[in-house]
């Protein structure tokens, strides 16, 4: 059976999330560094291995204060954790274009199971003949589950960073 490689198009690409800021806003932020290959057997995405890895010193949240907190020990440790790797054991069809994909998130030198909701966007040739896939991943994780356990606590009650972390990733993938 023949196999096709994907490869990411990481300037229409995002590895987007969102944290609750004081319990009542969002801070959204991005990692800018980061690759992910598809190898899919046919047309049949449902029997493919899909793997990413991301630089932790990438990260931007607009503020290079918070930035440089998020790659300290307090959070993520970049010099010693100095990526985020997405390996995926499953990748299962609900309906037309809809997917879940699940795999192992390694982050902080700790890797659990993750499950995120996928939206297959479809095949579209571009202006210079390529084959192009996009892909909408969306999901939320316990930070904590990662060993991410800075926060403060508020005046006010409650806590300054919440544990959840939404999940908005954005890919387009180029045909090899």
């Amino acid at each position: 059976m023949s196999t096709t490689k994907w490869v990411i198009d990481p300037t229409h690409s995002e590895i987007g999330f969102k944290v609750k800021h004081m319990m009542f806003t969002n801070v959204s932020g991005k990692f800018s560094k980061f690759d992910a290959t598809i190898e899919a057997e046919d047309s049949n995405l449902e029997n493919s291995k899909i793997e990413f890895t991301g630089a932790i010193d990438s990260i931007t949240t607009g503020n290079a204060d918070r930035d440089t907190h998020l790659l300290s020990a307090d959070f993520f440790d970049a010099t010693q954790f100095p990526e985020i790797k997405f390996s995926a054991t499953s990748f299962t069809k609900i309906n037309e274009g809809e997917y879940v994909l699940v795999g192992d998130l390694t982050l902080h030198g700790i890797t659990k199971s993750v499950e995120l909701a996928a939206e297959y966007g479809g095949l579209m040739k571009d202006p210079w003949g390529n084959t192009k896939m996009a892909l909408e991943l969306e999901g939320k994780i316990n930070r904590k589950d990662w060993g991410l356990n800075w926060n403060s606590a508020l005046e006010t009650g409650g806590v300054l960073v919440s544990e959840e972390v939404r999940l908005n990733i954005e890919l387009q993938f180029l045909q090899q």
